[in-house]
């Protein structure tokens, strides 16, 4: 078996301009991750060869994205006890029908559910990195040391503007 892997699956090709941002994420912290665009409705049968495959190839995490009825991640969910972290898409309604499908899952098929959109693939990244991190105290480091870096440039952005008031 490899090193643990994200597996990152789309519902469609147009959801990738979102999930770049997850991409970013997850080559800033040195984590492989695969990505592979696959359907719940249309590929039934290959999305859960894929995450039958993926579990015995060392998948640490599913991130899924999926916009309008947005199943991939409940369909992921259901054929892996990994963790699976979904990522609603704005494709109609301001992506609140994707939210509502990806978030509400019976008991004992868990989605974590993020943001809809950039935000939200961002943040599946980091919490993928974070479930990697569980067992990886150099990669945990590397998250610590990210979190300080935002709290200073925070601090940076508040005292410039604190100098800009007093002028």
């Amino acid at each position: 078996m490899r090193d643990p892997f994200i597996a990152i699956l789309m519902g469609s090709d147009s959801d990738l301009p979102v999930m770049e941002a997850s991409f970013d994420v997850l080559k800033k912290f040195g984590i492989a991750f695969e990505v592979k665009i696959t359907s719940a409705h249309r590929t039934p049968e290959a999305t859960h060869s894929y995450v039958k495959g993926a579990d015995q190839r060392g998948c640490a995490a599913f991130i899924c994205a999926a916009g309008m009825a947005a199943h991939l991640a409940g369909a992921v969910s259901a054929a892996t006890l990994k963790p699976v972290i979904g990522v609603p898409i704005n494709a109609s309604l301001d992506g609140l029908d994707a939210l509502l499908s990806t978030v509400q899952m019976p008991a004992g098929i868990p989605v974590a559910t993020v943001a809809i959109g950039k935000a939200g693939a961002k943040n599946a990244a980091y919490l993928a990195a974070q479930i990697l991190a569980i067992s990886n105290p150099e990669l945990h480091q590397l998250l610590l040391d990210e979190r300080a870096e935002n709290a200073r440039a925070i601090i940076a952005k508040d005292a410039a503007l604190q100098a800009r008031l007093r002028e």
